[in-house]
Parts: C-alpha cells; structure tokens; sequence
C-alpha cells in the first residue's frame, strides 16, 4: 500500500443521505422525488469528512429499478439533488434485483473494491457506513472499518459493527 492512496468514507445511501421510508420497523427507498429528503445533519457531516480529507463516495443498492418497481431515471435525479447539495465524489449504484449472485449488490463488496481500484483508495484507512447489516457485512468484506447508524429497525445484524452511533454528524 503506497502512502499516495487516500482514505475514503463510503456512505450507504439510503437511512444515511436521505430519509429511509419506515414501514413495519424496516427501512425502505422513497419511491419518488416528494419522498426524497437528504438528512438534516447529512451537509455539515459531509463537509467535515471532506475537510478532514476523506474522499466520500456513496454505494447503494437500489434493487426496485431491477425489479422494475422503480424508474432509473428517476433514482439518477435523485443522485444528481445530491451532487448538487453535498461534496460527493461519487456515487456507486447497483441496480441488481438481488435474486441472482452479484458481485455488486451489497454486502457483496464489489462496488468498494472497484472504487479501490478505480480511485486508489486504501480500503485498509477507509470506512463503510450503514443503517443495515448489509452495509456492515459489506464493509467487512472490503477490510473497512465499518459504522453503523443505528436506528433500532426492527432487523437482525449478521456481524457487529466496529462502532455504532445514533446519526451521521
């Protein structure tokens, strides 16, 4: 690992950019551009991890678009409300409708692993953050240290966190 690489925090998108719809205890995407809220604190967390000389870059998966629940278009204009109000670098979006293997879909870890690649990131000095146990397993897998928001969903963890906290900020 040359010291050139950078360290990056790679934020789930989902419970951690932007509200997750709540039904039944478990988080769901918002299905339109109404429901689509970026968290309060989401800015000024973002601008610190950037300060603080993270490069952030958001992986999700958005299954509904492969399962054709969901326009692509449409998760892309939410993509680009984000760009436009947070210093993202970039976003990784699986589409996978998560009923064949993926190397992509969360908590596969491929989606970090080709960032790694793409942007000489040290995965070793990076970080995952999550609200499910898809986002921490993921993490895991690519050797970040991971985070997780912790929400109280009513969803079991595969593997504990390294930490644990109440919000993004």
């Amino acid at each position: 690992m040359g010291e050139h690489e950078v360290a990056a925090v790679f934020l789930d998108r989902d419970g951690v950019i932007n509200r997750a719809i709540v039904r039944d205890g478990r988080p769901h995407s918002p299905a339109t551009l109404d429901e689509f809220q970026i968290v309060d604190d989401a800015g000024e967390a973002c601008r610190q991890l950037k300060a603080a000389g993270f490069l952030l870059v958001i992986a999700t998966n958005q299954p509904d678009v492969g399962r054709g629940r969901q326009l692509r278009e449409i998760v892309e204009q939410m993509h680009a409300q984000i760009l436009e109000r947070l210093p993202i670098d970039r976003i990784e979006v699986c589409y996978d409708a998560g009923d064949t293997p993926s190397e992509f879909r969360k908590p596969a870890p491929g989606m970090l692993l080709r960032v790694a690649r793409e942007m000489g990131v040290s995965l070793k000095r990076s970080f995952m953050v999550g609200d499910r146990w898809r986002d921490i397993d993921c993490g895991h897998a690519a050797g970040c240290t991971t985070i997780l928001i912790d929400y109280g969903y009513r969803e079991a963890l595969r593997q504990p966190p390294d930490y644990r906290v109440k919000n993004l900020r």
